[in-house]
């Protein structure tokens, strides 16, 4: 059986563009899928011990990326690959939920979480841990 294609979300310029030169609150605000923005929040409160506030922005960017990817034609499996930058979003959301996973105590989700961005991309994991 052949892998399926990989899965390359569309390119979202303005967004990125809004979140280099904004808050990520402020891109959440304006662009509320913008994964990418939702992971930076994540990273934020897990950096300043809000645990919980982290678990909830890395699962809300972790759901807006499954959102993408499946408008994008991805069937629940095949590579997500890191080197299209607009995959990114959605990978830091993932590694984002596996860590704040893992800081509220839910290490059966961490670790799925873990294991699903190997299994999308190792490249990502290994640049992402």
């Amino acid at each position: 059986m052949s892998q399926p294609p990989a899965t390359k979300l569309p390119e979202d310029t303005e967004a990125r563009k809004f979140l280099d030169e904004h808050s990520p609150e402020d891109t959440v605000r304006r662009f509320p899928w913008f994964c990418a923005a939702w992971a930076r929040l994540a990273k934020n409160a897990l950096e300043s011990g809000d645990d919980v506030t982290a678990y909830a922005f890395a699962r809300t960017g972790y759901h807006r990326g499954l959102d993408q990817l499946r408008r994008s034609g991805w069937k629940g499996h095949g590579p997500i690959p890191w080197d299209h930058k607009p995959n990114r979003g959605f990978l830091k959301s993932l590694h984002q939920l596996s860590r704040a996973a893992a800081a509220i105590g839910e290490a059966d989700e961490a670790a799925r979480c873990a294991q699903f961005l190997r299994d999308s991309d190792p490249a990502a994991a290994d640049a992402l841990t």
